[in-house]
């Protein structure tokens, strides 16, 4: 455990230092400039991060939207409505989705998924293909926190709601939800911080331009498709201005994390 926080720490405080000379340079520019166009020294280049922000945003926004409520509701069905086998066997597939490499999404949304959005509307790559292929890899985790929240529902509760009548939908609404809503809750938290980190497949399919997205068929480039693919050939300003990408990244998970701790723990209590 000491060993994992040290690293931890030890990454962030490399974050910090590396990201000071930017930070000193550029400032509030940062928030400011509506344009990335880099060059090792600041004067010469500018270093806007809001649009990425803004479209980081927008991608983990639209796949928690898609892949909150389905997971949700796979977790509900799989616990309550289903064969206890198909329940199994839906719970394995479920767990084997969230194997899957990440980049194996991303080949499928730029082989399968663009080309299908590009005969809705040009260019294909775009922010609908981003929130549609990072929802169905945060959703195993969605899925898999909510199962674990229901299974750990006091079957008392349960056998008190029926012991005064109420049917299994009341008893899904009234007390297993109630009583697992922090768990639920955490796994939704976990897997933003899951989307916000992504980074391959959603550089293989949000044609990585830097400009607020006026629709969801507009490229976007988020945070983390900006450090990968800048982060080979930048230097000077423009290599500490891709550190402070990852200082803010790194910032927001921590914030998730911990809330997603406060939430547990809540819930442990309850």
């Amino acid at each position: 455990a000491v060993a994992s926080g040290s690293v931890v720490l030890l990454v962030g405080a490399l974050l910090f230092r590396e990201s000071l000379p930017a930070l000193g340079s550029v400032g509030s520019d940062f928030l400011l400039d509506r344009s990335w166009h880099p060059a090792p020294v600041s004067k010469d280049g500018t270093f806007g991060l809001l649009p990425m922000a803004v479209g980081t945003l927008a991608v983990t926004v639209g796949a928690i939207a898609l892949a909150a409520p389905f997971g949700v509701m796979s977790a509900v069905v799989c616990r309550d409505y289903v064969p206890p086998w198909l329940g199994i066997l839906y719970k394995r597939m479920i767990e084997v989705m969230a194997g899957v490499p990440s980049v194996v999404y991303g080949l499928w949304g730029m082989t399968v998924l663009a080309p299908m959005i590009l005969a809705w509307r040009a260019p294909g790559v775009s922010l609908l293909a981003g929130i549609i292929v990072l929802a169905l890899m945060v959703l195993p985790t969605v899925a898999l926190l909510s199962e674990a929240a229901l299974a750990g529902v006091p079957e008392e509760y349960a056998r008190g709601a029926r012991a005064l009548g109420m049917n299994r939908a009341r008893i899904l609404w009234g007390v297993s939800m109630p009583a697992a809503r922090s768990g639920i809750v955490t796994g939704v938290i976990l897997a933003i911080g899951r989307a916000l980190g992504e980074t391959m497949a959603v550089l293989m399919v949000t044609g990585n331009v830097v400009q607020f997205p006026s629709s969801l068929f507009d490229p976007v480039r988020a945070l983390t498709s900006n450090i990968a693919l800048e982060m080979a050939y930048a230097m000077g300003d423009h290599r500490s201005a891709l550190f402070v990408c990852g200082l803010v990244l790194t910032a927001v998970v921590a914030l998730l994390v911990v809330a997603a701790e406060v939430l547990s723990r809540g819930n442990t209590h309850a």
